[in-house]
């Protein structure tokens, strides 16, 4: 049966959720799964993994779902694998990036765990002093539109760079590397959950990039 990844903004309130998957049930999906991706204004943005005993009832879904009251649904998409694990994810990237043994194939790792991670449509790591990626995945734009965008980003008053951006793009500064991690998706906007692990894989690459060139001089992509 097929696998759904719901996105749906919840009342921040007991029993709320329970409505939700109460629907779910009525249209004879399982909830299988729940991530919390970003809570405030007394509301909770969660994404729900689904089984459902067909694609045609997914419109159904939708439908039911948003009978609750104060329950959107911003999201509706096929989920690839039910049994993933954000967390478990998330462990397993820092594990494929601390043990790698060259910049060049740690640079590579980052850019597919991102678009694998978070999945988005594509990531590239912009070196603000060249015109090509030091790695890229996926139809990202030019490297001077990311260049641009990076710089308007940096120009604006957010007051935490890699926190507030674009619904569409998400962005880190690897500080010790001298080089910015971008990704970009269409039709679901980045959450505080995502960019903040965005920013600790970032941290992580730093970390690994300071070992890599105490070991065997100075790094350079």
């Amino acid at each position: 049966m097929p696998f759904y990844a719901v996105r749906v903004w919840v009342p921040d309130r007991p029993g709320a959720l329970g409505s939700v998957a109460s629907r779910i049930g009525a249209v004879r999906g399982d909830l299988i799964g729940i991530d919390i991706l970003e809570r405030g204004g007394g509301r909770a943005i969660d994404e729900l993994i689904v089984e459902l005993p067909s694609e045609s009832l997914v419109g159904l879904l939708v439908s039911e779902i948003s009978e609750v009251d104060g329950v959107d649904v911003e999201d509706v998409r096929r989920a690839s694998d039910a049994l993933a694990d954000p967390r478990l994810d998330a462990l397993e990237t820092a594990v494929a990036l601390v043990t790698q043994q060259a910049v060049e194939p740690l640079l590579a790792s980052l850019a597919r765990s991102s678009l694998r991670d978070f999945q988005s449509d594509w990531a590239s790591i912009v070196d603000p002093d060249r015109i090509d990626p030091a790695a890229m995945v996926g139809p990202a734009p030019p490297g001077a539109w990311l260049r641009a965008f990076l710089a308007g980003s940096r120009a604006s008053i957010a007051p935490r760079p890699g926190e507030v951006a674009p619904d569409d793009v998400a962005w880190a500064d690897l500080d010790v590397a001298g080089l910015v991690l971008v990704l970009g998706r269409q039709g679901r906007p980045f959450r505080i959950r995502e960019r903040r692990q965005l920013t600790a894989l970032a941290r992580i690459v730093d970390t690994r990039w300071t070992e890599l060139s105490g070991r065997n001089g100075a790094a350079r992509v």
